[in-house]
């Protein structure tokens, strides 16, 4: 068996990963396609091993191709950084992979990518904006190199710290009762709709473990995908909504919707979350210690 493993044939490898079949991988590397397959059938060749599981034309990471996705991630990061020891012009290269949930991507990340160019002169970021299940899943995969969002990632490979954090609220329609009440407390929240995001965002999650417990009847009337629509829904009138401050801002100050007037603020954490196995490149510790430092602007 041959140990001449090239970074083209783990390029190919981390490339069928992301995109799952061979025809869209060779599509986004520029590659066609019989180079694609002949890069995969050779490095499986030589390490003795499929990598792939073939199922109705799609390529799923087997076992052994888990174990080697990190490797190959660490070394192409790792080959794409040599250049760099050289160029005392350029401490940190490459693009910066950042997955953020809803509110963080929508209202804080915007601040703190320009005050990062700023402060670091790099300016190749890429952004993925979803809600934090599916952002986890892809930094499962080492699609992301980190991801910023609503609440602790619950999985085993992955590590979480706490960055920041946020006031979260609760909108009505303005011409609902409550919205004229001084102080309003949980049981007048009873026998109450409300209008919800889906499954998997952070705003949901902190909904369910945070107020619903508290509330002993209450009805979901609509789930929704996005926090406009959200918003939408509860200027309308068909339900009560729970969601960041920030991303409430904008239609509390425009008037669509109004805050009830809890009798006690509730804050929830923004969190870091890293693949225990990823490496960490110059450029990725550099804005993990940017975050930690806090030094950006949060939206008010």
């Amino acid at each position: 068996m041959s140990n001449n493993i090239s970074l083209k044939q783990l390029r190919v490898f981390v490339g069928i990963t992301q995109h799952r079949t061979l025809t869209t991988a060779a599509e986004a590397m520029f590659l066609s396609k019989a180079a694609v397959s002949m890069a995969l059938s050779e490095l499986e060749k030589q390490l003795g091993n499929p990598l792939f599981d073939r199922v109705n034309h799609r390529l799923i990471l087997n076992q052994e191709g888990i174990k080697l996705l990190p490797l190959a991630d660490e070394i192409l990061n790792r080959a794409s950084n040599i250049t760099a020891l050289f160029d005392q012009n350029s401490p940190a290269v490459g693009t910066l992979k950042i997955g953020a949930s809803d509110t963080i991507g929508n209202h804080l990340l915007p601040a703190m990518l320009s005050s990062f160019r700023l402060q670091h002169q790099h300016y190749s970021q890429q952004i993925f904006i979803s809600n934090s299940a599916l952002i986890c899943q892809k930094l499962l995969d080492f699609e992301l190199d980190i991801a910023l969002i609503e609440g602790q990632a619950q999985y085993k490979d992955l590590t979480s710290t706490v960055f920041n954090q946020d006031e979260m609220c609760i909108i009505a329609a303005p011409s609902h009762p409550l919205v004229q009440q001084d102080c309003v407390n949980i049981v007048d929240l009873e026998n109450s709709e409300w209008v919800l995001r889906e499954s998997g965002s952070g705003s949901r999650t902190f909904f369910m473990h945070h107020l619903a417990q508290q509330i002993e009847n209450w009805q979901e009337s609509f789930e929704l995908n996005t926090t406009e629509s959200l918003i939408n829904c509860v200027a309308a009138g068909l339900g009560f909504g729970c969601l960041s401050a920030l991303a409430a801002q904008y239609a509390l100050k425009d008037g669509r919707v109004n805050q009830l007037k809890l009798p006690a603020t509730m804050h929830r954490q923004f969190w870091l979350v890293l693949h225990k196995d990823k490496y960490q490149t110059p450029l990725l510790r550099q804005f993990i210690n940017f975050c930690h430092q806090g030094n950006f602007l949060q939206s008010s």
